[in-house]
């Protein structure tokens, strides 16, 4: 490499690192703001928020950004770093997108975002759709224009899905979704006519937020999330933020009559916080240091909270501390019984909440409205009456009361519209990396019960964490898994669990 192009790759990263010290302070200030900040701070938060990620935005648009793009991409592989190559083709596909959206509106769309974040929290608690709908409307209409900006082939909504799952289409998801429908369906109405009932009554005795955090943590620590790099901390909606591989925090919701939201909520937001933790620090600080897609990522916290946080072999190890913290609550309840609770199927209000069988299916009537929604078919006024028609359609229930309903997810307050498809895909992706590493580790039960993890963590490390965002979801699960996507993978996994749980 000539000095030339050393001293350009030098400046390259010193420009990355100066865009990735906004990311950090506005990931600071998320995580401030859903976990600590006073009521009355939230506006002023929100125009700080607005300033700096215009801020960045201009940094992501510049003249600067362009010079090293065109620069470094016009030499000859050899000439260049591979991964300061590849850095530089992540950050072209971002520089091509923002330079489309004016800067002005950006700004005005990242204080949207910040102040309908705070004003969802006030709405869900008082039940009231209405406060938060004119926000909404916003939201909704800078996104349809943010698609005409960005431009697609065939539907608007895929010019959003980009951002969450590159080179994924309606077209794809629909085809996807409807596979696992077709055969999910008959399984959940299998269930749901079963004689079979486990107990659940005792999941929901008093069990204090202190025992319960000494629980998360001890189960954290077993999954090899390292404190010394993150924390523990309660919020209204569990998310895990990456400020960088070193500082990599969990956050939970707690409630002391129904211990597996704080419980299973932690394993999942800390299955996210372990690919952040086990990124490559080689590439801190630029744009490889993140997840491939979003659905790599939920395929990291979908695999620990469910196929190893509700598995028998997991709880054969843990079963006897959670009883300890919880005092007398589960007091005469066996091993098996507790199994069968916590794995219970049925339809549920809160996606947050479901069990396995049924999850998909919240993600798919979101899937629905999103697509809906950015192709004008719907307006936000109507979400409501919406929602509660298609949680009838595919759970055969209809919530009480919007916090139960409409306004239970944080998504769409900022502007996420995109996002939930990557939760389904998640899943198929984490049944899909549960049969390679049962082919790959044959002892994974055997680990459970003793509770070592880490043999499963350093396979995930060394199939998908290591990579960030230098290869492609695709790439990534056809290196891992021998196959590109594959939805039975997921069904199979469900059929056998539930039918062996329902005594189909």
């Amino acid at each position: 490499m000539s000095e030339t192009n050393d001293q350009l790759e030098q400046q390259f990263l010193e420009h990355m690192y100066t865009m990735n010290a906004y990311e950090q302070a506005l990931g600071l200030m998320e995580w401030d703001a859903r976990t600590k900040i006073p009521d009355k701070g939230a506006d002023d938060r929100a125009e700080a928020v607005g300033r700096l990620s215009t801020e960045l935005f201009q940094l992501t648009t510049s003249d600067k950004t362009a010079y090293f793009l065109e620069n470094i991409l016009a030499c000859n592989e050899e000439e260049v770093t591979p991964w300061i190559r590849k850095a530089a083709e992540e950050l072209k596909k971002q520089y091509d997108r923002s330079v489309q959206i004016p800067s002005e509106e950006y700004r005005e769309y990242s204080i949207l975002t910040a102040k309908s974040e705070a004003v969802w929290e006030k709405a869900k608690e008082a039940n009231d759709f209405e406060m938060l709908r004119p926000y909404l409307e916003k939201l909704v209409d800078f996104n349809r224009r943010f698609a005409e900006y960005w431009g697609y082939e065939k539907h608007p909504y895929d010019a959003l899905l980009v951002d969450y799952e590159p080179d994924m289409t309606t077209q794809v998801l629909d085809d996807v979704f409807s596979r696992l429908h077709k055969r999910l369906q008959p399984l959940v109405d299998e269930v749901a006519s079963s004689p079979v009932k486990p107990d659940t009554s005792f999941l929901f005795e008093p069990f204090s937020k202190e025992k319960q955090t000494a629980v998360s943590s001890n189960i954290l620590r077993q999954m090899t999330y390292d404190f010394e790099a993150g924390r523990l901390d309660e919020t209204a909606h569990p998310f895990a933020l990456g400020l960088n591989p070193s500082d990599v925090r969990v956050t939970t919701s707690y409630d002391e009559r129904d211990f597996r939201t704080a419980l299973f909520g932690t394993i999942h937001e800390g299955g996210h916080a372990l690919y952040e933790q086990n990124l490559p620090q080689q590439w801190k600080s630029t744009v490889l240091s993140d997840g491939a897609s979003m659905g790599i990522h939920e395929s990291q916290s979908l695999f620990w909270e469910n196929i190893v946080g509700r598995s028998k072999a997991f709880w054969e190890n843990n079963y006897e501390m959670l009883r300890e913290e919880a005092g007398q609550a589960f007091d005469g309840v066996t091993l098996d019984a507790f199994y069968r609770a916590v794995n219970t199927a049925g339809p549920s209000l809160i996606r947050i909440e479901a069990d396995e069988l049924t999850y998909t299916l919240h993600i798919m009537l979101r899937y629905e409205i999103e697509k809906q929604l950015i192709n004008g078919d719907i307006e936000v006024k109507d979400l409501p009456e919406i929602w509660n028609e298609k949680m009838q359609k595919y759970l055969g229930i209809t919530p009480p009361d919007h916090s139960s309903g409409v306004l239970q997810d944080v998504h769409w307050s900022f502007g996420a519209f995109g996002y939930f498809p990557s939760y389904a895909l998640g899943y198929m992706y984490a049944a899909q990396f549960y049969h390679a590493v049962r082919r790959d580790i044959p002892e994974f039960d055997t680990h459970l019960r003793e509770g070592n993890l880490a043999p499963v963590k350093q396979w995930m490390t060394n199939h998908v964490h290591q990579y960030g965002k230098k290869k492609t979801p695709a790439e990534i699960i056809k290196e891992a898994t021998g196959e590109s996507i594959n939805p039975d993978y997921l069904l199979d996994y469900l059929e056998t669990k539930y039918r062996n749980l329902y005594s189909l």
